[in-house]
């Protein structure tokens, strides 16, 4: 059985991706459709070795496509998402507009797959946030051993989370102040080139801002809602790739080693952790890779069961198109899903 796929936003960074991931996976496609707002109409992206030409969102028939990955921002979202799925489509979406609806599911597949059987409500599944995707993947397997208390994560998130446009400002950025250029800040708050900034999304009223919320909310839907979690979230000059620094309070016993054997075993993760010189895992080094990595795992002495670990990977894949697409594929291994034209 094969089923036809819309791409809502084909022609972003992340939408491309999504592109380039169905391909690899070799998806069950019949069709590919990239969709996007009516000033990217005839732009061509490329789907594996074809060479496909974008469509207008806005006046899309979705009453023959079997599943829309949206991933054209949260208003745009809103706006066609209930659309989309009254017209028999199923909506993964990769924004935060139907995250926290306790009608959608919000899904990482090595983490909570059980969950996606609530999607019939509103033919809506929610991806999570991208800093949040790879976060849980390394906590869920530690859960089940020891039970999580409470977590404090610091990321070092990458500008490829903020678009196109964050690549540019780094990239423009980064020549200017070799070649004694102006230093222009347009997307970012401040000069991201040769700096760190501690502000992603916009400020809450208890001074954390909403990356930092979401990070919170997220890890809560999907893993456990008992776990405290704080977060601090700083973007960082990287291009791909992000990186959290996590202390874990558990409730029960558990050594690094343990913790060390229990995530080589577990689904979408791969160790990297030799206490020597460059025996762990960079955010570059993670660009292009589909693994949650997860290195310099060492026990906290101040908490009576604690533990430390660095956990990185590539925003873009993980932490957005391909857990995209790894819900999809769960759709259609457990027959949660029909393809409209073989049906009819």
């Amino acid at each position: 059985m094969s089923f036809k796929i819309a791409i809502a936003g084909a022609t972003g960074n992340v939408g491309r991706e999504m592109l380039d991931i169905l391909a690899e996976r070799g998806f069950p496609a019949s069709e590919v459709v990239p969709l996007a707002s009516s000033r990217s109409v005839g732009t061509e992206v490329s789907f594996g070795d074809k060479t496909l030409k974008v469509k207008n969102l806005e006046n899309y028939d979705f009453s023959d496509t079997d599943i829309c990955l949206m991933s054209a921002g949260g208003s745009v979202s809103q706006k066609f998402s209930p659309k989309i799925g009254a017209q028999g489509c199923v909506v993964i979406d990769n924004s935060s507009a139907w995250r926290y609806d306790p009608d959608v599911p919000l899904i990482v597949p090595e983490v909570n797959p059980d969950a996606i059987e609530g999607f019939s409500k509103k033919n809506i599944i929610a991806n999570p946030n991208c800093s949040t995707a790879q976060l849980v993947v390394a906590l869920k397997p530690l859960h089940e051993a020891a039970g999580i208390k409470r977590i404090v994560v610091s990321t070092y998130q990458s500008v490829s989370g903020a678009g196109k446009d964050g690549m540019d400002e780094l990239f423009n950025q980064s020549r200017a102040v070799f070649v004694a250029d102006p230093v222009e800040s347009k997307k970012f708050t401040k000069r991201i080139a040769f700096n760190v900034i501690p502000h992603i999304d916009s400020f809450m009223d208890d001074g954390s801002t909403k990356e930092e919320w979401k990070v919170l909310a997220e890890t809560k839907k999907m893993l456990d809602p008992k776990i405290k979690v704080t977060c601090t979230a700083v973007r960082v000059p990287v291009f791909i790739g992000h990186a959290e620094a996590v202390n874990i309070e558990f409730e029960r016993e558990i050594t690094a080693d343990q913790a060390r054997d229990i995530l080589r075993e577990a689904p979408g993760c791969q160790v990297i952790d030799k206490r020597e010189d460059g025996g762990y895992i960079t955010p570059y080094e993670s660009a292009g890779e589909d693994a949650t990595y997860i290195s310099r795992i060492r026990e906290d002495s101040t908490l009576e069961h604690g533990l430390n670990i660095w956990v990185v990977s590539d925003n873009l894949r993980k932490g957005a198109a391909l857990n995209t697409i790894q819900i999809a594929e769960l759709l259609v291994s457990r027959g949660l899903i029909k393809a409209k034209q073989q049906a009819a």
